[in-house]
């Protein structure tokens, strides 16, 4: 795999998400997340670890979407983890992710929630 920017801050992680995806770098994307991580994504299902994250995001890019930088809302540290979140620009629910300080310092995301919907009803 390519060496790729270590993230020093958490919150540069959803930065890093859409310009890679942008480029349609699945390497890329996927190199944000930890071996170990899940996705909950598509909706209903989860995706767990690295690798599979990999071929779900090079299966997305393939159709080329294009995505919009997101302003993150602030983030929650406590020690080697943190929590991560954007507002949908489109007004849609939420994303929200946990994120852990790796021993070289940098941050990976563990847990991914790409898409809260608002409850109906």
């Amino acid at each position: 795999m390519t060496e790729y920017e270590k993230v020093l801050r958490p919150e540069d992680l959803t930065r890093l998400f859409v310009e890679r995806a942008n480029a349609g770098d699945a390497d890329g994307v996927a190199a944000l997340y930890a071996e170990d991580a899940v996705m909950a994504y598509p909706p209903g299902s989860v995706t767990v670890g690295r690798a599979a994250i990999r071929e779900l995001i090079g299966k997305m890019l393939a159709a080329a979407p294009r995505f919009t930088p997101e302003e993150p809302l602030p983030t929650l540290v406590h020690g080697d983890l943190a929590l991560t979140s954007t507002p949908p620009k489109d007004g849609a629910g939420a994303r929200a992710q946990v994120v852990r300080r790796q021993p070289d310092g940098s941050w990976l995301r563990v847990i991914d929630q790409p898409e809260f919907q608002r409850p109906t009803g």
